[in-house]
């Protein structure tokens, strides 16, 4: 493997930085693992946020490379196992370690990981949790599937001889604002990655204005358009049509605090026309349950609680799923789909998850998380754009008396994530090339 470059010297923020995180570390580990704990998660595992690996480094071929993905949460890990199958194909003696920050996460990748490839929970950002996660793992090459940065972890990595990629790279502006307040830092950092795969063309600017060199900064596109569709559970499924029967049903997926009664408002209004409409309502967060169903029954409408096992009866107006794991299945009800996070600036949420399972797509206008996807997605055909309730209703409600329309939305919506998926094929040749990750398999 060939030697990296410095990237210049570590800034006195950077050790600052590092020196707090370092005192901080017991801190930080015991509120994550009591959150772990309460999830349950086991002890063992808890403690592999400090860097205390659970299982052993995979026996390698004499060359064969351990590939390392992180991904904080459910979706980004989800878009690291899109990339895993498709570079075991590439790289079959290859071993596969993904790290994410999550019990949902994990949870997800112990049904979704290949057999090349196991889980650990990452390491906190502080030089013992570091030092001890690289001793024991040694990758050869680091794909970071995320949002913010990692000081400590990347530079460590980084010093350690392992090639760092950041792939479907997305900071929020937030984030971006932030370290350009500390420029000389924030160049560092991005010094420690040999190859970037921006979202977009708006993000592979502000990477570079942060000091991403430019020969490293390449188009990737949205990893989750190439990730697997949901998993969908049919005897669920079945019961769920069984006793919807007739009924028309749409969704509002991912919902936020304030969307909800937007969503509630659109109902109502399109129960007028269509008294036996029935809304699948998702929160993105179930924890907000009680309070959505507080607003469900101020609205004056029925409904039942999917978590409390409440029956879908035929008098129930809003269905009130606050379970987690099962949106593929709810995605395979329902023909029509608004994606949360979009009547406010939130950013947006997986378009292609909808459009996979056949659904069409209706969003707000503040996709700001999925820039390359939506202005194209709608463009084609395959879903639209409202800004408030009664935009919402007119489009469900046109789907609703016109067949043929909603048919043809729904297939514009697969064949647009189709043609986003085969685009995708060409970012293994790139991770294997700029991460020299056929240079070390070559050596079997």
């Amino acid at each position: 493997m060939t030697s990296q470059t410095s990237g210049g010297a570590a800034t006195a923020l950077f050790h600052a930085y590092r020196a707090a995180t370092a005192l901080l570390a017991p801190f930080a580990y015991r509120k994550v693992a009591a959150k772990l704990a309460a999830q349950g998660v086991s002890k063992a595992r808890q403690r592999e946020r400090m860097g205390h690996a659970s299982q052993p480094r995979p026996a390698l071929p004499s060359g064969a490379p351990l590939i390392w993905f992180h991904g904080a949460s459910v979706g980004e890990s989800l878009a690291a196992i899109t990339l895993i199958n498709q570079l075991a194909e590439r790289l079959p003696k290859a071993r596969f370690l993904l790290t994410s920050g999550t019990a949902t996460s994990a949870e997800m990748a112990a049904k979704r990981l290949p057999d090349c490839a196991v889980h650990q929970f990452a390491p906190l950002d502080a030089a013992g949790p570091v030092r001890r996660f690289l001793s024991h793992w040694r990758p050869d090459a680091g794909i970071f599937v995320e949002s913010e940065l990692w000081p400590v972890t990347l530079d460590a990595a980084h010093k350690a001889g392992t090639h760092l990629a950041l792939v479907n790279a997305r900071l929020s502006e937030r984030s971006i604002e932030s370290w350009r307040k500390r420029a000389a830092t924030a160049k560092f950092i991005l010094s420690r990655f040999d190859l970037f795969l921006s979202q977009n063309d708006q993000m592979a600017r502000n990477l570079i204005s942060l000091g991403a060199e430019s020969t490293r900064v390449l188009p990737g596109g949205n990893l989750k358009a190439g990730a697997a569709p949901l998993p969908v559970d049919k005897t669920t499924l079945e019961t769920l049509r069984r006793a919807t029967g007739e009924r028309p049903v749409w969704i509002a997926s991912s919902t936020h605090k304030g969307e909800e009664e937007i969503v509630l408002k659109a109902h109502e209004a399109l129960l007028q026309r269509h008294p036996d409409l029935c809304l699948v309502l998702i929160p993105r967060h179930p924890d907000r349950a009680d309070e959505v169903s507080t607003l469900i029954e101020a609205a004056g409408l029925t409904s039942a609680r999917r978590s409390s096992g409440e029956g879908l009866t035929p008098q129930i107006q809003v269905y009130l799923a606050d379970t987690l794991g099962e949106l593929g299945t709810f995605y395979a009800l329902a023909p029509i789909v608004f994606l949360g996070g979009s009547l406010l600036p939130i950013g947006g949420h997986n378009p292609f998850e909808v459009a996979s399972a056949g659904a069409a797509v209706i969003t707000g206008p503040g996709t700001n998380n999925f820039a390359e996807t939506f202005p194209p997605m709608i463009a084609a055909g395959g879903a639209v754009e409202i800004s408030d309730a009664a935009e919402l209703a007119q489009a469900i409600g046109n789907w609703l008396e016109d067949e043929s329309a909603l048919e043809t939305t729904r297939a514009a919506a697969i064949r647009f994530a189709k043609e986003q998926a085969q685009q995708l094929d060409g970012i293994t040749d790139v991770l294997i090339e700029r991460l020299e990750l056929a240079e070390v398999q070559s050596d079997a």
